[in-house]
């Protein structure tokens, strides 16, 4: 028990991920930066949890100023990839397609350790446990994400089916209210069609 308990503290701390959730206003851009050394396993995970159409421009730019990767209107994504050069990678989350809506961003940014050479003798830098140990790691941080985005999914599914219940209560209503008033209505008029009247 108390090596399971090591070995996830150890997982903790060789595997930092940070969570965040923003809001971007419309025809604004949010950015943030992370200074990596090369090599270094970047993973960038974000879900749009409310606001217009739940779509986000998404751009990430290497410390040499050339995009790393883009993406226009995206409602969720995941990617992983190393560090190509030492320096400060910023991460931007763009919402100026939207005229009024801002919107409201989940995302976490994941760093893996650094890879390393082996030495001059030949020896691997990593022993069969601590790659197990890393393995672990990011197959428990995957499934962190992947809980955080189904709670996420979750939660906007439920307000959908709680807006689509209530418009439905209300149109319930709204028709029972029409079907009594036309029923009141067949009945005054039949009523009026079949009164006698007395001519004095």
């Amino acid at each position: 028990m108390l090596s399971i308990i090591a070995i996830l503290t150890t997982l903790a701390l060789v595997y930092p991920s940070d969570g965040y959730m923003i809001t971007v206003d419309a025809h604004a851009e949010e950015c943030f930066m992370e200074k990596v050394t090369s090599g270094t396993k970047l993973g960038l995970a974000f879900e749009v949890v409310e606001g217009g159409f739940l779509d986000i421009d998404i751009k990430l730019i290497g410390p040499d100023g050339k995009v790393v990767y883009q993406q226009e209107r995206e409602s969720n994504g995941r990617f992983t990839f190393p560090a190509h050069m030492d320096g400060v990678f910023t991460y931007c989350f763009g919402n100026k397609m939207s005229t009024m809506t801002p919107k409201i961003v989940m995302f976490s940014m994941d760093l893996g350790e650094a890879s390393k050479k082996d030495g001059v003798d030949g020896e691997a830098s990593h022993n069969k446990l601590e790659d197990m140990i890393k393995d672990l790691g990011s197959a428990l941080t995957a499934v962190k994400h992947e809980q955080d985005y189904m709670e996420v999914r979750e939660k906007i599914h439920r307000a959908i089916n709680d807006s689509t219940n209530s418009r439905v209560v209300l149109w319930s209503f709204f028709e029972a209210l029409v079907l009594v008033a036309m029923t009141m209505g067949q009945v005054y008029y039949l009523k009026r069609f079949f009164e006698v009247r007395r001519v004095v």
